[in-house]
């Protein structure tokens, strides 16, 4: 990459309507000047880790996260927590660059976008696994983006669904 600095962008979500892609696609948005921003979105097509299989040939998905994370400057990472955790699929992402080292002294930071109280697990897990890969974890960087809990009817909250459909109830 020539001119300015390159910043992946990996989501550790696999749903189409994830709220950390879509905070990753508004900072690719906002980046400043000379930063080239790119979202990664291969975490679906990694197959599980096998450390036999990365001795062998890789999949073309291991070998593609490989390849843009050798090139990229620095990495920024959001995940949800997945029972108090990172979830499996993320995880097994960072599992794939352990042996072959491309998170190695890479610098690193993450936004963790969660509901208020919810999200530490992720976050604790992250910057435990980030730092036995020796990752270069810009503390000043990682962030909390609070968002509200969604509702238990999966509907948006009352001043958001008023809005929608206008300032009269019925039924």
């Amino acid at each position: 990459m020539t001119g300015g600095v390159h910043v992946l962008l990996v989501t550790g979500s696999t749903r189409g309507a994830s709220t950390n892609t879509a905070t990753l696609r508004t900072a690719r948005l906002v980046a400043p000047e000379g930063v080239t921003a790119v979202l990664f979105d291969g975490l679906a097509d990694l197959p599980a880790f096998n450390p036999d299989a990365d001795e062998q040939a890789p999949h073309d998905a291991v070998r593609n996260l490989r390849r843009r994370l050798a090139v990229a400057d620095a990495v920024l990472f959001c995940t949800p927590e997945y029972a108090g955790s990172l979830p499996g699929s993320f995880k097994n992402l960072i599992d794939w660059t352990i042996g072959s080292g491309e998170l190695y002294r890479k610098p690193v930071a993450w936004i963790n976008v969660a509901a208020p109280g919810r999200g530490a697990g992720a976050s604790a897990d992250l910057a435990k696994v980030l730092r036995y890969v020796d990752a270069a974890v810009i503390v000043p960087a990682c962030v909390h983006l609070p968002v509200p809990a969604p509702r238990s009817d999966r509907t948006a909250p009352w001043p958001t669904r008023s809005s929608v459909t206008g300032s009269h109830r019925c039924c």
